[in-house]
C-alpha cells in the first residue's frame, strides 16, 4: 500500500468514525429536539417537576390574572387540555388572550408551569404547527387552509 493510499484510506476511516458519531448523538437527543410540547403532551407524557421545557399553545380566554408585583397568570390551551402558568416580569406587547404562546421554563411540583421566558405570535398569520393541526382537528381552526408556518 503506497502512502497515498494509507492516507485516503485513513481519512476515510475518520470520516465514517465522526458520521457514526454524529448519528448516535442526533438518535440520543431526538426526544430533546423540540420546539415546544403542548398541553395534551405535557398531561399525556408526565413531565417530572423541575424539568426545563417549552410549553406551547394558545392563551386561554379569560385566564390572565395580574397582580401588583409584576406577576402574570394565565393558562395556555390547545383545546383538548389545559395548563396553569405563572410568569414574573413584563410580557411581550404581542402578548394577549386568544393567541399563540410559546413559554420556557419549569413545572413545579403543584403542576403549574413556571415560566421565566414568554414569546408572543409575531404577526397575524402565526400559529404554531401543532395547535393549528389541534384546533382542525376539533373544528375550531378559522385560519385559512392553504396556511403555511
Amino acid at each position: 500500500m503506497t502512502r497515498k493510499q494509507r492516507r485516503l484510506t485513513l481519512i476515510g476511516s475518520a470520516g465514517a468514525v465522526l458520521a457514526v458519531a454524529l448519528m448516535l448523538i442526533l438518535i440520543a437527543l431526538r426526544s430533546e429536539i423540540v420546539f415546544f410540547q403542548s398541553p395534551t403532551e405535557i398531561t399525556q407524557n408526565g413531565v417530572a417537576p423541575g424539568q426545563r421545557i417549552r410549553l406551547g399553545g394558545l392563551v386561554e380566554e379569560g385566564s390572565v390574572v395580574r397582580s401588583d408585583n409584576a406577576e402574570v397568570r394565565f393558562r395556555v390551551t390547545d383545546t383538548a387540555n389545559t395548563v396553569a402558568v405563572t410568569y414574573k416580569g413584563i410580557l411581550p406587547d404581542l402578548f394577549r388572550e386568544g393567541q399563540g404562546v410559546v413559554t420556557e421554563g419549569v413545572v413545579g411540583s403543584d403542576g403549574v408551569f413556571v415560566a421565566d421566558s414568554v414569546l408572543a405570535k409575531h404577526d397575524e398569520n402565526y400559529i404554531p404547527k401543532e395547535v393549528a393541526e389541534a384546533l382542525k382537528a376539533q373544528g375550531h381552526w378559522q385560519g385559512e387552509e392553504g396556511q403555511s408556518n
